[in-house]
């Protein structure tokens, strides 16, 4: 190896090493001691509710009804097309459910199987979101 090679390597090793330093302690230069201030910690965000949050997207029924969950921060958009038509409501995590207030009436969805929702033409289904016997969605 030459020279020219050796201080090559020599270059990259200290950028290698100055790219792992930690970046929220002020760094002393030869000229004399920094006022970097101390990176501010960031606020935590929300955790996402990994079980409700699965259910997001569309879920189907029978005879053309759906439900489709979305989510706007904390907040879950329950929209319901039954028979009746379609109507959309705010929902919240509550652990391994959704709840939504509908009619005066708190509301829950949550998982179960084709069998779970009582109807016949989702008894073999095994992907299904339920809010009461009778009224159940699966996928595939």
């Amino acid at each position: 190896m030459t020279i020219a090679h050796l201080r090559i390597i020599a270059l990259l090793a200290t950028m290698v090493t100055a790219g792992c330093q930690n970046r929220s302690q002020p760094v002393a230069s030869s000229s004399g001691p920094t006022n970097i201030p101390p990176a501010k910690p960031t606020p935590a965000t929300p955790a996402a509710n990994t079980v409700t949050d699965q259910w997001l997207g569309k879920w189907i029924g029978p005879e053309g009804t759906y439900l489709v969950l979305s989510k706007n921060g904390d907040k879950y958009a329950v929209e319901i097309n039954s028979l009746d038509g379609p109507a959309t409501y705010e929902g919240t995590s509550a652990g391994d459910h959704i709840e939504f207030q509908r009619s005066g009436q708190i509301e829950s969805i949550h998982a179960g199987t084709g069998q779970d929702t009582g109807m016949k033409w989702l008894l073999e289904k095994k992907n299904c979101l339920i809010i009461r016997t009778g009224e159940g969605f699966c996928r595939d």
